[in-house]
């Protein structure tokens, strides 16, 4: 098991490039389950999380040639219809098998999937959407999927799911006749996988909105496809270069999201120019939290795109602890994702915690280095986020978990300037 040894209070700052997209590369390596022909992936994301991926998919049969961040796959030869127990449990995205290897192959069977332990993440709505295209689904563990009478149709998701909304996307473009997803997730990563799929042959309309259009084909060809920046990784080192009260130029960034974030970001006073695909923070950034019009608590709450994304709400957080004023977060879409709050606690900052989805934070409190373990990716950087502004020498374990959204963070944190270790024992 890793730790990271983070000596807190240095000044960060410098030049970085945003990588790729883990939350769009994750099911684009799954899509290339939908045909023989060679699929190319460029700027993929080495975390842990797009490795597993790949495993799995070599486990299947698919042919894999990785060579730096781009990575070939074609999957003429496949074996298999069951997915490799072991490595379903380690990723969340193993789950997104199900769609194109069913609509391909006619059947599939896999594990119930890994991923964050930050609460109840069901698979009915995969489920239920798959059904309603004609396959027969097995719900016990393991999964099975059979294709049936299977063809378009309209289909009604229960909750704007992005996982759900691209599994049965990837069914549904090999589906004969027309289809139609009702309350689709339009996350900027789900509308990179529509864009991937019609560059392969697929007919999709309505990308970016919640009701997809899709006009089944009877096979994909490949493609070769540029992964987008990852709006998520970018906002990720801003927070760790402003409550530094350090500068930051990010190159190669997304424009689309990161506009979208600076008016609920700019509620704790974060400030940013957005200019030819590049970001710039300037240093010594006065965060001061602003209140809702008739200087009442304001309130920063998650939910589907384009409303503030669940996984930089805990970013969000910690930077809420560096900044005057008070605020309340809203966690709606995961009920332990706020769980990790009494580590800040422990390190002096100010929270009530109201239940398991709403937290008061009041700022600016000086933390203090402790010994810390991450329990997921998101609240693991922002604990590092925590560490990196803290007084003192904290200690982060399970860094593993950090890894599987985060590639080669340690580097790419002492290329700012961060006195940062990674320690390993057996």
């Amino acid at each position: 098991m890793a730790r990271f040894a983070i000596q807190g209070g240095r000044r960060l700052g410098g030049v970085q490039r945003s990588p790729g997209n883990k939350n769009a590369a994750l099911p684009m390596l799954a899509a290339a389950l939908l045909t023989d022909e060679p699929v190319t992936l460029r700027n993929l994301p080495l975390i842990d999380d797009v490795r597993t991926m790949l495993a799995l998919l070599e486990d299947l049969g698919v042919d894999v040639r990785l060579r730096g961040h781009r990575v070939t796959l074609r999957a003429a030869g496949i074996r298999k219809r069951r997915l490799n127990e072991a490595l379903c449990r380690r990723v969340r995205t193993s789950v997104l098998a199900a769609g194109p290897m069913v609509a391909r192959f006619g059947k599939a069977a896999l594990f119930p999937p890994g991923g964050d332990v930050i609460g109840r993440r069901r698979l009915d709505t995969h489920f239920e959407g798959l059904r309603q295209l004609g396959i027969e689904v097995d719900g016990r563990a393991p999964y099975r999927f059979r294709r049936a009478a299977f063809r378009g149709a309209g289909v009604v998701l229960d909750e704007a799911s992005v996982t759900a909304t691209e599994n049965v996307l990837m069914a549904a473009v090999l589906a004969p006749g027309l289809s139609t997803i009702f309350n689709a997730a339009c996350e900027p990563h789900v509308q990179e996988l529509c864009t991937m799929l019609n560059a392969m042959g697929a007919h999709i309309s309505g990308i970016g909105t919640n009701r997809l259009h899709i006009e089944g084909v009877r096979a994909l060809h490949g493609a070769d496809i540029r992964i987008g920046p990852d709006y998520i990784d970018a906002v990720s080192l801003v927070a760790a270069t402003i409550v530094t009260g350090g500068s930051l130029r990010l190159t190669d960034v997304g424009a689309d999201p990161l506009q979208l974030l600076a008016r609920p970001l700019g509620k704790l006073g974060v400030r940013w120019t957005l200019a030819d695909g590049e970001l710039y923070v300037p240093a010594n950034q006065d965060l001061r939290i602003r209140n809702d019009y008739g200087s009442a608590v304001p309130k920063l709450e998650d939910g589907p795109w384009p409303a503030f994304p669940s996984d930089l709400l805990s970013i969000a957080l910690v930077m809420a602890t560096q900044a005057t004023g008070t605020m309340l977060f809203f966690e709606k879409m995961f009920e332990s994702r706020l769980y990790f709050v009494d580590r800040l606690i422990a390190m002096g900052a100010r929270i009530v915690q109201c239940d398991p989805h709403r937290v008061i934070v009041s700022g600016p409190s000086p933390l203090h280095g402790t010994y810390l373990s991450s329990p997921d990716i998101r609240a693991g950087i922002a604990l590092l986020i925590a560490a990196l502004c803290a007084n003192g020498r904290s200690c982060i374990a399970n860094a593993e978990s950090i890894d599987r959204g985060y590639e080669n963070i340690e580097r790419r944190l002492r290329a700012l300037g961060a006195d940062i270790r990674r320690l390993t024992r057996d």
